[in-house]
C-alpha cells in the first residue's frame, strides 16, 4: 500500500475514533444546561422530555466497543501499512508465482509465523493429509493405487468428487459437462485419450491445445469450402459443390485431423466426425475455428494438488465417463 493511501486510512480511522469519544464524553458529562430529571421545554403529541443521563449499561458498553477497538487497531494490522504489535497477517501479499506462494507458506509454517493462510493451510493437511494418503496410496504405502480401485470405492469418489467441486468446476462446471470451449468430462470424446493413464496425464501435467488460423492460406473462399466439408463428416447436410471443393482442401487438416477426419488423441485433434464439438456446432462456429483458429490451455496440477489428490480426481473423471458410455 502506497504512504498517502496508508495515511488515508490512518487518518479517517483514528479521526473516527476521536469523534466517537468525544461524542460519548459530552453525553456522559452532559453539557445540556438543565438539571437532571428536569424538563427540557420540549413536546411532541402530549410527550415532555427530560433531561435523563444515559442508561449505564449503554454508557458502559459504548465504552467497552471503543477500548475494544483500540486494543484491536494496536494488536493487528488496520491502520494503513501498520503491521500490528503481533505481526499477525492473513497471507503474505508480496508473492507473485506459485513457487513464491510455496516458499513463503513453508517459511512462516517453520518460524512460526502468525499467517493464517499458512496456519489453515498446515492445519488443512494435518486433518485431511492421511485421509488423502489412506485413499490414494496402496495398503503399504509405496505407491499409488490405480485409478480402477480408487473409482471402485465410493469414500474415494466422494473425496475425488469434492476435490473436482473445489478446483476444475470453474471450467468444466459443477456437473463436469463441460461449457463453451471447456470439454464434456462425461462423455466419451476425449482430446488426449481417456484411458485412466492419460487422464492422469493431463490433470498432472496440463494440456496446451492449438488449432491454427487458415485464413491466409485457404483465403474465405477456401474457409467455407473446408467448414462444408468438415461439417458433412458428422452427417450434416450442406452444399455438396462446396463440399467436395472442402475434401480437395482437406488435406492440410489431415495431418492432425487424420485422412478420415477421426483425429488424433497423440495431439489433442478432436474427431470430426462424431458431432461433438467445443467451441460449438453452428455453421458460424465452426467457420470461426478454421478461419482463426483456436488456443485452449489446461493448468497442470502437480504442484498445487500433488499426486495423491490429482489421482483421486482423476479416478472420479475416469469413472463419470465410464458410467455414462457403459
Amino acid at each position: 500500500m502506497t504512504t498517502f493511501w496508508s495515511l488515508w486510512i490512518t487518518i479517517i480511522t483514528v479521526g473516527t475514533l476521536v469523534g466517537i469519544a468525544i461524542i460519548l464524553r459530552w453525553c456522559i458529562k452532559d453539557k445540556m444546561g438543565v438539571p437532571v430529571g428536569e424538563d427540557m421545554g420540549h413536546e411532541y403529541d402530549g410527550i415532555r422530555e427530560l433531561n435523563n443521563d444515559l442508561p449505564k449499561w449503554w454508557s458502559y458498553l459504548f465504552i467497552g466497543t471503543f477500548i475494544f477497538a483500540v486494543i484491536y487497531l494496536a494488536l493487528y494490522p488496520g491502520l494503513g501499512n501498520y503491521k500490528g504489535l503481533l505481526g499477525w497477517q492473513s497471507s503474505d501479499q508480496t508473492v507473485t508465482s506459485l513457487e513464491e506462494s510455496k516458499a513463503s507458506v513453508a517459511r512462516a509454517q517453520q518460524e512460526k509465523h502468525l499467517n493464517q493462510y499458512a496456519k489453515e493451510l498446515a492445519d488443512a493437511d494435518a486433518y485431511f493429509g492421511e485421509a488423502f494418503n489412506r485413499l490414494a496410496m496402496s495398503d503399504d504405502g509405496t505407491s499409488l493405487r490405480s485409478i480402477e480401485e480408487i473409482a471402485a470405492n465410493s469414500d474415494a469418489v466422494k473425496v475425488g468428487q469434492a476435490l473436482f467441486l473445489q478446483n476444475c468446476s470453474q471450467c468444466h462446471g459443477s456437473d463436469a459437462r463441460g461449457l463453451v470451449g471447456f470439454p464434456n468430462l462425461t462423455d466419451n470424446a476425449w482430446l488426449y485419450g481417456g484411458e485412466p493413464e492419460a487422464i492422469v496425464t493431463t490433470v498432472m501435467d496440463g494440456r496446451i491445445g492449438e488449432m491454427p488460423a487458415w485464413i491466409d492460406v485457404l483465403g474465405e473462399a477456401g474457409v467455407q469450402e473446408v467448414v462444408s466439408y468438415t461439417l458433412s463428416l458428422s452427417g450434416r447436410k450442406v452444399n455438396a459443390r462446396e463440399a467436395a471443393a472442402g475434401k480437395a482442401r482437406f488435406v492440410v487438416c489431415a495431418a492432425c485431423h487424420g485422412t478420415d477426419g477421426k483425429g488424433n488423441p497423440a495431439l489433442g485433434a478432436p474427431d470430426l466426425t462424431d458431432n461433438i464439438w467445443l467451441y460449438g456446432d453452428s455453421r458460424d462456429a465452426v467457420t470461426e475455428t478454421v478461419a482463426n483458429g483456436r488456443q485452449g490451455v489446461m493448468p497442470a496440477w502437480k504442484d498445487i494438488l500433488g499426486p495423491e489428490k490429482v489421482q483421486l480426481v482423476s479416478a472420479y473423471v475416469w469413472g463419470l465417463s465410464k458410467q455414462n458410455n457403459e
